[in-house]
């Protein structure tokens, strides 16, 4: 008989993050700023501390009022690492952050990189990435570029997305920009003000965008449109800016070539009357896991019934106060494997204590389900059954089987999506619980 033993934990209130570290700032703009990076969770690791390096550049700054600006977020090195547990082939790594903006204007402006990077081995740091985006100056002064949040998506075998967040970053750009200029008549010249702002740089197809957009006539009939270029794609809603000229839309963004989204009034785009590009990137779909998986054998000693599992603990998604809800999860992999002989098969039961937070506040085993799944590798003896759906609780459920069978034994990969379900309005805190395996 072998055990598993894991601990989970959920947390029902929003996360604090650390005060930031002594920032530094070298010379020539580039800047070096503490930052938290967290893994996908289907890697199993540990979260990121360090610093990062960067580097803003404008290609404009002097500009005026109404000018576009394009802005360039270099990211030169990150405590990001490669989030699955083989190498990284080239090319499949895609950036997405934002730049803050402060002074005579606020707001933030979304970059996007292209999907370009050299080969990771296991456990490397995640390379330097270029990532740029533009926005629209809308007042007179001294406007600086700081480096906000970013995120490095990965498509191999899995969908993995690594998020850097970034707290009181140094400024690395200063831009100057002047009003525009006059009329012969000494008024000034009627200025574009729109922009146009998106709520993720980046989706898979058929994802749908936020888009907030500003400076519009109000009450006027706006387009928000994908863009691939100086061309429109196929992605478009209507929208109405409100008595402030305001606009907010969601764009679904079906069109792969859609590489940014813009904002106008009347029947096409233009300078006057228009609003962005704001960058953003359709993810291409990893390919499929059995076409490129890496498989390793272990044999065990002759006539042991054994079995191993990733990871120590299980860190289930938040949920904001209030709300209620399912905090989602998944298990570590756990991998039996069956070399006695004979004909017995053999069964993986899981049982979970109750979930206690702070001040005695505690949620039922029982609120905890699992979607179990088990595969046999190539080769085994034995089949392997998933257990059913449904709640885990203190009494137990079973994870996977094998039956009885005149020839038994294999390797069985089992995981198990969990689902912890929540009330309305639960405690705010950490709450822990332990999840047992018995394979007997």
């Amino acid at each position: 008989m072998a055990f598993g033993v894991a601990a989970l934990a959920a947390t029902t209130g929003g996360v604090l993050s650390p005060p930031a570290a002594a920032e530094s700032q070298t010379p020539a703009g580039r800047v070096e700023f503490p930052t938290r990076c967290l893994p996908p969770q289907e890697a199993a690791l540990a979260p990121a501390d360090g610093p990062t390096t960067a580097l803003i550049t404008a290609d404009d700054p002097a500009p005026e009022v109404g000018d576009t600006v394009t802005v360039t977020y270099q990211v030169t090195r990150t405590p990001a690492v490669n989030p699955v547990a083989g190498a990284l082939p080239a090319d499949v790594l895609t950036p997405t952050g934002r730049i803050l903006l402060g002074g005579a204007q606020s707001g933030e402006v979304t970059v996007v990189g292209a999907k370009r990077n050299d080969s990771v081995q296991a456990g490397a740091e995640l390379p330097a990435v270029t990532m740029t985006g533009t926005f629209t100056v809308t007042a007179p002064g001294g406007i600086t570029l700081a480096p906000g949040d970013y995120a490095l998506h990965t498509s191999h075998l899995l969908d993995l997305d690594t998020t850097c967040a970034v707290t009181g970053a140094p400024v690395s750009a200063r831009l100057t920009a002047s009003p525009p200029p006059a009329t012969p008549g000494g008024t000034p010249t009627r200025t574009n003000l729109r922009s146009v702002a998106l709520g993720t740089a980046y989706g898979k197809p058929g994802a749908a965008v936020e888009v907030t957009g500003a400076g519009f006539a109000p009450g006027a009939a706006v387009t928000v449109a994908g863009r691939a270029g100086a061309a429109e794609t196929a992605d478009r809603v209507a929208a109405t800016a409100d008595d402030r000229g305001e606009v907010r839309a969601r764009l679904p963004v079906t069109d792969r070539a859609t590489t940014a989204v813009v904002a106008y009034e009347g029947a096409r785009w233009s300078a006057r009357e228009g609003s962005g590009p704001a960058a953003y990137t359709v993810l291409a779909a990893a390919p499929p896991r059995a076409a490129a998986q890496e498989v390793t054998a272990l044999v065990a000693d002759p006539g042991a019934l054994s079995l191993t599992q990733t990871g120590a603990s299980i860190t289930l998604g938040a949920l904001p106060y209030g709300a209620g809800g399912a905090a989602p999860g998944r298990i570590g992999t756990v991998t039996v494997k069956d070399a006695r002989g004979g004909t017995g098969g053999w069964s993986l039961i899981g049982k979970v204590t109750a979930f206690t937070g702070s001040g005695g506040a505690v949620i039922p085993g029982a609120s905890l389900s699992w979607t179990p799944t088990c595969t046999a590798a190539p080769g085994s003896a034995s089949r392997c059954a998933a257990g059913s759906a449904g709640a885990v609780g203190p009494e137990g459920a079973v994870l996977a089987s094998a039956p009885d069978a005149a020839s038994v034994g294999g390797t069985f990969t089992i995981d198990a999506a969990v689902t912890l379900t929540l009330p309305p309005y639960t405690p705010p805190g950490a709450y822990r619980a332990v999840l047992t395996l018995t394979l007997s």
